[in-house]
């Protein structure tokens, strides 16, 4: 059994900035890749960024391309979202994933584990 714990959301104005964090305990698989969802009210659960388990291979959603950044800790089993020049349509609850394929482009159904989720709000 895998747990992931979500932490680092919160309340920003339009261009600042915040820093996700998403730890993972329990039965982890440093093969999988690890990434972020999110989803605001009304709309689906989209993907944002993903990274392998060897932190070489990386990819982002078009929206975030140049403002997002994700990095991952596997000495910690933790992945970090930096989002930077936020805007008020990024506000969603953000999601971690860990994806049991190796892949960054991870898929919403591709087997894996999920976070709670954790609130992100960008007020203009």
């Amino acid at each position: 059994q895998v747990q992931l714990a979500e932490s680092g959301g919160g309340l920003v104005q339009a261009g600042g900035s915040l820093r996700l964090s998403c730890v993972a305990s329990g039965r982890t698989f440093s093969s999988g890749a690890m990434g972020w969802f999110r989803q605001a009210p009304g709309k689906e659960r989209e993907f944002v960024a993903g990274i392998t388990g060897s932190g070489l291979g990386i990819e982002y959603a078009d929206s975030v391309k140049g403002r997002f950044s994700i990095s991952r800790d596997n000495a910690k089993t933790t992945v970090y979202l930096q989002m930077n020049s936020l805007k008020p349509e990024d506000t969603a609850v953000y999601y971690c994933k860990l994806s049991l394929l190796p892949s960054p482009r991870i898929g919403y159904g591709a087997p894996g584990y999920w976070g709670q989720g954790t609130q992100v709000t960008v007020s203009s």
